[in-house]
């Protein structure tokens, strides 16, 4: 497939080189130009593009970047792009780590609901809820005894059944996660965010989160990130 990534971060990077190592045509991009991108695209088998190319040149378009940065995007990115073009967002709002206070969040509407509006086209929700760590190292062959699952929200089901596919070629068991107002199952904190679960823990994890928890569920994932990032800088300062 044709597959077209704006980001070339942890996520978006690794993406980029498992997809085209699974023999798709990968087109990344990022807010830096395409030359910030050369190295890396030779290295992994991607072509390096701008972002209005990355949108326009894929079957699937990926959106792998923090969620602040999306409202820096072209407003009209996707204006041209054909509606049979699946748009992944992997992203997840992290307000006092990295995005600062996005108001319409905060007042309730979920992480890929606020993308989805400001790019203007429905997402499918999935990639958020794996380290790149995972991504990188846990993918194997369908029927592999502890094959890890992910979840795949999303409105479409022609669009989501797309994505189940392609998550399963990438070697991980597709979990059908619901419509995008479940995608919250899956956002930072919840029982199903970064656990590396089977397919039945995982689905029993999505069923176990409860929606008036969000905000606390993201608090707690941020305080953390935060005492890991801590505890990695007090382990360098002694050495």
């Amino acid at each position: 497939m044709r597959i077209g990534i704006i980001g070339a971060g942890a996520i978006g990077g690794t993406l980029a080189h498992r997809l085209a190592k699974r023999g798709h045509q990968v087109s990344i991009a990022n807010s830096r130009g395409p030359k910030s991108l050369a190295a890396l695209a030779a290295e992994i088998g991607a072509t390096p593009v701008s972002v209005v190319d990355a949108a326009n040149i894929g079957e699937i378009v990926i959106v792998s970047i923090p969620t602040k940065a999306v409202a820096d995007l072209p407003r009209d990115l996707f204006a041209n792009v054909p509606s049979s073009v699946v748009v992944i967002d992997t992203g997840n709002y992290h307000p006092e780590l990295r995005d600062g206070r996005i108001d319409a969040i905060d007042r309730g509407m979920l992480d890929s609901q606020w993308v989805a509006h400001r790019l203007g086209r429905p997402v499918i929700k999935v990639f958020n809820n794996i380290l790149a760590k995972s991504l990188v190292e846990k993918g194997v062959p369908r029927g592999t005894t502890g094959r890890i699952a992910l979840s795949v929200a999303g409105d479409s089901l022609d669009a989501k059944a797309t994505v189940l596919r392609l998550v399963d070629d990438l070697g991980f068991d597709p979990v059908d996660g619901g419509d995008l107002d479940n995608s919250w199952r899956q956002q930072p904190g919840t029982p199903a965010y970064c656990r590396d679960l089977e397919a039945g823990a995982l689905r029993r994890a999505l069923a176990e989160a409860d929606r008036s928890r969000i905000a606390e569920y993201r608090a707690e994932r941020e305080a953390r990130i935060r005492r890991d990032i801590a505890s990695r800088q007090h382990e360098s300062d002694k050495r």
